[in-house]
C-alpha cells in the first residue's frame, strides 16, 4: 500500500505495466486503465444525483470493477465552493474509484484534476458527454464534440497536470447521426488520454432511441486504448453482447443499476440468485443509512427517487409508496419499509454485523451534497 497523506484515505498500490485488453466477454477478468488494475470489467456509471459515496461503495461491494463520481464542476473546485470540496472525501473501499470533471477552461481543469488526485482519486475523468443546455452553454460536456481543438486542449493540459491515468467520456456528437467520436476519439489518444467511453447516442437524443455500438466497434478498431461500452446494458446478456460484438475492454453500467445493484452481481456471479423481497428491502434500508451519514437531514429527500426504483415490481409496494415519498426523516421511511416487509429485520441484522467489521474513520465521510446538479452524460 502507497503510505496515505495525513487527513487523505489510504489508495492503493498500481501495478506499472497495464495488463493487456484483448476482447472478452468474461466480466470478471481484470483489465487496466494505464497501470490502474481494475478487478472486474463492469464500471458503475457517473450519474448526476445519484452516484454519491454510499452508492459508489454498494457498487464496489456488489461487483463493480470500478466506480465513478458523478460529474464535479471544475469552477466549484477553483471558487473553493464547500459542497464541492466535500465531495471529494473518498472512502478507502471505493478504490478504483475514478472523479469525473468538467468545465471548458483548460487551466481551471487541470487545477480541478490536481485536486481530485490530492483528495486520492485513481483516474481522472473528463465529462464530453453531457447534453443538457446548463453544461453546454459554457462550452464543457457534450459541445466539445463539436470543438475538438478544445476538447484536446482541455484533455492535453490535464494530462500533463497529473500523474495518474485521464480518462474521456464522450457521446457519439451532438446532432443525431454524427461520428464526431470517431475522429476526436484518435486525437485524445494523442495527447494522453488513457481510456475512452463512449456512449453512443447523440446530445439530441439525450436517452431516447437505443444505442448504436456499431459506432463502439468502429472507435475500437481506431484507437489502442482501451474503449468501454457504455448505453442499454441492462443485464448480463446485454453486457456479454455487447462486448463480444464491439471488442470493448469493459462496459458501463448506469440506469439499469439504479436501485438495482444485483444488476452488477448478476454480471459478476453467473449463478447470482435474484434476490428475495427481504434481501430488496434490507439493502434499500443500509443504503438509506449509509445515504444519512453522508447528507444528514438533506438525506431524506434525496432518498425519495431511489424508493421506486428498489420496490419496482415487489407486490403490494405502491400501499407503502406514498409513505415512504412523505416520510419527514429517514428513520420514519426505515420504520415504514419494515412495517411493509418485516422479513427484512433478519437480513438486516446480518448486514449490521458485517458493517460493524469495516474501519469506520473520519476520512470515510462524505459530509456534504456534490455541486452537480446537472444531468449525466
Amino acid at each position: 500500500m502507497q503510505p496515505a497523506r495525513r487527513g487523505q484515505p489510504v489508495r492503493p498500490a498500481r501495478r506499472r505495466e497495464a495488463l493487456p485488453c484483448p476482447a472478452v466477454t468474461d466480466l470478471t477478468q481484470p483489465w487496466a486503465i494505464g497501470d490502474v488494475v481494475i478487478p472486474s470489467r463492469i464500471v458503475l456509471a457517473p450519474m448526476a444525483g445519484v452516484s454519491v459515496q454510499a452508492f459508489r461503495r454498494q457498487g464496489r461491494r456488489f461487483g463493480a470493477g470500478l466506480v465513478c463520481s458523478e460529474m464535479v464542476s471544475a469552477a466549484g473546485l477553483a471558487h473553493a465552493n464547500e459542497r464541492t470540496l466535500g465531495y471529494l472525501r473518498i472512502a478507502r473501499d471505493e478504490h478504483p474509484l475514478a472523479v469525473q470533471i468538467f468545465g471548458s477552461d483548460p487551466e481551471r481543469m487541470a487545477e480541478a484534476a490536481r485536486m481530485v488526485v490530492d483528495a486520492g482519486a485513481d483516474i481522472v475523468d473528463i465529462n464530453f458527454g453531457c447534453p443538457v443546455r446548463k453544461v453546454t452553454k459554457t462550452g464543457a460536456g457534450a459541445s466539445a464534440l463539436s470543438d475538438h481543438d478544445l476538447a484536446c486542449g482541455i484533455a492535453g493540459t490535464v494530462t500533463d497536470a497529473v500523474d495518474v491515468p485521464v480518462t474521456a467520456k464522450m457521446r457519439r456528437g451532438v446532432e443525431n447521426g454524427s461520428r464526431d467520436a470517431l475522429e476526436l476519439g484518435p486525437r485524445l489518444e494523442a495527447v494522453g488520454v488513457a481510456s475512452l467511453t463512449l456512449h453512443p447516442r447523440s446530445a439530441k437524443q439525450m436517452y431516447t432511441g437505443t444505442a448504436d455500438h456499431a459506432l463502439t466497434a468502429e472507435l475500437v478498431e481506431r484507437v489502442s486504448v482501451p474503449v468501454v461500452a457504455s448505453g442499454d446494458i441492462v443485464d448480463r446478456r446485454s453486457a456479454e453482447r455487447v462486448l463480444d460484438s464491439t471488442g470493448a475492454a469493459a462496459v458501463m453500467v448506469g440506469r439499469g443499476a439504479q436501485g438495482q445493484p444485483w444488476t452488477l452481481q448478476e454480471m459478476a456471479e453467473r449463478d447470482a440468485e435474484a434476490p428475495e423481497p427481504g434481501d430488496v428491502v434490507a439493502e434499500l434500508i443500509r443504503f438509506m443509512r449509509e445515504v444519512e451519514r453522508e447528507m444528514g437531514d438533506r438525506a431524506a429527500s434525496f432518498l425519495r427517487k431511489f424508493y421506486g426504483w428498489y420496490l419496482r415490481g415487489m407486490p403490494d409496494a405502491k400501499s407503502v409508496k406514498p409513505e415512504l415519498t412523505s416520510a419527514p426523516t429517514v428513520a420514519a421511511a426505515e420504520a415504514a419499509l419494515l412495517r411493509f416487509c418485516p422479513e427484512a429485520r433478519d437480513r438486516l441484522a446480518g448486514h449490521e454485523a458485517e458493517l460493524a467489521l469495516l474501519p469506520d474513520t473520519e476520512s470515510d465521510r462524505l459530509l456534504d451534497l456534490p455541486i452537480s446538479i446537472y444531468g449525466g452524460g
